[in-house]
């Protein structure tokens, strides 16, 4: 009766015996790395509802701190180098749909221009600074 459950239980003493082996060659930053991602992610399965929905904070932690894993455990994590991946896409798809904030001064009216031109024109001997300070005095512009 006892023979059935010793290949379970051997087995399962194998494959703890070639983690703890993995643990100890593994070096301390990513040891903290993986604590700090664990941390993040029992943080937010905490206050998450199913399926968990991260916000941009979350997503920038778990975007840096994944960087620090071993290949091997990057793939088993609550978020995977796919979905950083996904989410710089999707943050890119936005930032380039936006529309684009004017840059420089606004522009002004045609009137404005016709009768920045016909002043300069009528007073040839007056700069830039002149005719700029004519429209401050009459609070045109």
């Amino acid at each position: 009766m006892l023979s059935g459950h010793v290949g379970p239980i051997a087995v399962s003493r194998v494959r703890s015996a070639r983690e703890l082996a993995v643990l100890l060659a593994r070096s301390s930053t990513a040891k903290d790395a993986e604590i700090l991602v664990l941390r993040h992610e029992v943080a937010v399965l905490r206050r998450a509802r199913r399926p968990p929905r991260l916000s941009w904070a979350g997503r920038a932690v778990f975007a840096a701190l994944i960087r620090l894993l071993p290949a091997g455990l990057r793939g088993r994590r609550l978020v995977t180098p796919g979905a950083v991946l996904r989410w710089h896409r999707r943050l890119v798809r936005w930032k380039w749909r936006r529309p684009q904030a004017r840059i420089g001064r606004p522009p002004i009216s045609s009137e404005l221009v016709a009768l920045i031109v016909r002043l300069a024109h009528e007073n040839p001997t007056w700069g830039y600074t002149r005719v700029q300070g004519g429209f401050v005095v009459w609070d045109i512009a």
